[in-house]
């Protein structure tokens, strides 16, 4: 994999504030059955695909090292993004991929950083 690519993000998080909107264990705004795994929010002062500032979902680690990338699509909102998972490990990495898999409608595929680039 490109390593360009993890030191660009690398950079990017680490020039950004996080900002957590849905902290571990509230309620999906729109599905309030489905519950935050993890704390999630997003990098202030960046745009993703859906205008809004880029994704963050933070682990149980270090959270200024991003461990993976997660790429989504959804449907009906008509976007794709890129989700930057910080401070996760594999088991964190992959309990969040499956609650975002959830939806028929969003789907991601997971892209955790190669080993090298840690």
């Amino acid at each position: 994999m490109n390593p360009a690519f993890w030191t660009l993000l690398d950079e990017l998080v680490a020039s950004s504030e996080i900002v957590i909107d849905q902290p571990r264990g509230s309620a999906h705004p729109r599905f309030p059955d489905n519950i935050y795994p993890l704390d999630y929010g997003y990098l202030e002062g960046t745009t993703s695909g859906d205008g809004q500032g880029i994704d963050v979902w933070l682990g149980s680690g270090d959270i200024t090292r991003l461990s993976a990338v997660l790429i989504s699509a959804d449907i009906r909102k008509r976007d794709a993004e890129l989700k930057l998972l910080l401070g996760c490990d594999t088991a964190e990495q992959q309990m969040i991929a499956d609650f975002l898999n959830a939806y028929p409608s969003f789907q991601c595929l997971l892209v955790p950083r190669p080993a090298e680039e840690t």
